[in-house]
């Protein structure tokens, strides 16, 4: 399998608007940063987590020309904003959106043209599927957990696919979630930035998060222009652990 990341930023992007700070106008592309989503691939299925505001643009750049299922971690803008975007690949099939059960009534009042009575044409043809926490399901050969983290207070879903770990947006996760991830090869998870954060690991906290788990491999999502340059920040990490960028491709094991 393999993982293309689409974006790597936190909810405004990188560079952030009105911002002249070193990262913002850093001319390294490392360092520009879309609204964090990610596509996985196997031999015969295609799935997209999140599905952003920049998905059109995402897509267009990857050359991904078709698409199986989304999965959904949560509800929020920078993650969903993007789901009309789909339109393009629906044109002979229905999409299936795996989502809890708050985010597909949260999908729905946000694009009630899309479903029921006032479904309207030329809308993207999804059919949203509940997920649980802890309840496996497939999409193609590709098989899916769905597990719980704290997005502060708020519970959100990370996926473990395989020996891959996907989590953005987390600041901390219960111990029971921690044992269904024991054995990860390549995880991915959100550090934000360095300072303290209500409801985001910050980028130390990522960097212990990272050590605990023990992954082969460890790429960082969902940065904020306080998170630092891409090429000054990855020589202070730990050899296993590096900023994810626009575009990255990685083999899973």
């Amino acid at each position: 399998m393999k993982l293309t990341f689409l974006g790597t930023g936190t909810s405004i992007g990188v560079p952030e608007m009105c911002c002249h700070c070193q990262t913002c106008r850093s001319a390294d592309p490392h360092d520009k940063r879309l609204r964090t989503s990610a596509w996985v691939e196997s031999d015969t299925s295609s799935v997209v987590i999140d599905c952003g505001p920049d998905f059109r643009q995402q897509t267009l750049r990857a050359g991904i020309e078709r698409i199986d299922a989304v999965l959904l971690t949560h509800e929020h803008y920078d993650h969903v904003g993007g789901l009309d975007d789909l339109r393009p690949y629906c044109t002979d099939r229905v999409i299936p959106v795996y989502a809890e059960r708050n985010v597909i009534q949260h999908v729905m009042e946000r694009m009630p043209y899309c479903f029921g009575s006032e479904k309207k044409p030329r809308t993207p043809t999804m059919e949203l599927r509940e997920i649980h926490p802890g309840e496996r399901f497939t999409v193609g050969d590709i098989d899916i957990l769905p597990i719980r983290v704290w997005h502060g207070l708020m519970p959100i879903v990370g996926f473990r696919i395989g020996k891959l770990t996907y989590i953005t947006d987390m600041k901390s996760m219960d111990e029971e979630t921690f044992d269904l991830i024991r054995g990860t090869e390549t995880l991915v998870v959100n550090a934000l930035h360095t300072k303290e954060h209500p409801t985001h690991q910050n980028v130390r906290q990522a960097v212990l998060f990272a050590e605990r788990v023990g992954a082969r491999e460890t790429w960082f999502i969902h940065m904020s222009h306080r998170a630092g340059l891409h090429e000054v920040m990855n020589a202070k990490f730990p050899p296993s652990v590096r900023f994810a960028y626009d575009g990255l491709s990685i083999t899973l094991p």
